[in-house]
């Protein structure tokens, strides 16, 4: 497994969150994120065309939007792009 930091919230604190890196090996993205609170995880699941809860190994979590660029750094990096 090889994991590779892409970006940072630039308005983070300390706590450095969000964050996200991707997994070259499985080409997944790997976010650290504030965890939705409770109206919006309701929302969320109301919505899902899953029709379960949220498995117990699973949460939704929020992203801000100055996040995007972020996320489509590492998208494009394991798309190949540079």
């Amino acid at each position: 497994m090889t994991i590779r930091f892409v970006g940072i919230d630039p308005d983070t604190d300390e706590d450095g969150c969000p964050t996200v890196w991707v997994d070259t090996g499985t080409s997944d993205l790997l976010i650290q994120g504030y965890t939705a609170d409770d109206e919006s995880t309701v929302e969320c699941h109301s919505l899902s065309p899953a029709k379960a809860p949220i498995p117990p190994t699973e949460t939704v979590i929020r992203i801000p939007k100055r996040m995007v660029p972020i996320i489509r750094k590492a998208c494009d990096e394991l798309d190949g792009v540079q």
